[in-house]
Formats: C-alpha cells, structure tokens, sequence
C-alpha cells in the first residue's frame, strides 16, 4: 500500500534531521520524497512553513547552539561539524537567528568544563593520551 503524500515529505524531513552536517541538497531531499525538486520545495513549504534550505539551514544552527552550550570547542570548529564551511556566513546567520553572535551566545552560559561531574584532577587524567604500542588489539608480541 502506498504513503499518502504528506509521508514522503516527512522522510525528507527525517534525512535532514539525521543528516544535517553533510551536504543535503534539494535534489536529493526530493528524491527522498519522491517527487521532482521543485514540486518538492513547494510541498515542503505548504506542509512545514519553510523551504528545505532553510529549514536545513535551522537544524544546522540549533544543533550549533547546543554545542556551544555544552563544549568548550572553538566557534570555526563548532561551524564545520554542523555542515556549514564558512565561519563568517555562521556567524552572520546564527546572529540572525539568536540575536547575538556565537561567541556572546556562549558567554552567557557555564563553561562546559564547570558541567562536568568529574573533578578538574580525573578530567586530566582521561583526556591524556594513552601510551599504547601498535598492538592495540591485545595480541602477544611475536617470538
């Protein structure tokens, strides 16, 4: 039996959700919903109030939110991981979007090392590296 057609748009929806840090574009969000780019982006709009580029776009910078929030990674760093490659365009439209630029946004919350339960001595000890040979995988040294 086949999906009535709200269905399919919401397929799409779940690919940008589960894949909003790689390069989706409307060709292939379409193909997820069957239907023809365009027809796509005019549905998409209809049944979710945005075009897919901007709803992509959202995802993109509320999962940066959430980053900045909860690590202590750099701001370029945070931009790259969430699929976007210019910091400059991240910055303009996460200003757009939350009124301030990253770095303000993060200021107003904790660091993310004053989160953790950990005390400052243990979180030291395992974010040091480990002093491994190449025989990681357990076996025994040869003869």
């Amino acid at each position: 039996m086949p999906l009535p057609p709200a269905r399919y748009l919401v397929r799409a929806k779940d690919l940008v959700d589960r894949r909003y840090a790689e390069p989706l574009t409307v060709a292939q969000l379409a193909e997820a919903a069957r239907l023809s780019p365009a027809h796509f982006s005019r549905e998409f709009r209809a049944a979710f109030g945005e075009p897919p580029h901007r709803y992509l776009l959202r995802r993109r910078l509320e999962r940066a939110a959430a980053m900045l929030r909860t690590t202590d990674r750099k701001v370029a760093d945070i931009c790259m991981m969430v699929g976007l490659t210019s910091v400059g365009s991240f910055t303009t439209s996460f200003t757009r979007m939350y009124g301030c630029s990253p770095t303000a946004y993060r200021a107003q919350f904790p660091a993310a090392s004053a989160l953790s339960q950990l005390p400052w001595c243990v979180q030291r000890r395992v974010g040091l590296p480990q002093h491994r040979t190449f025989r990681e995988d357990g076996a025994a040294a040869g003869p």
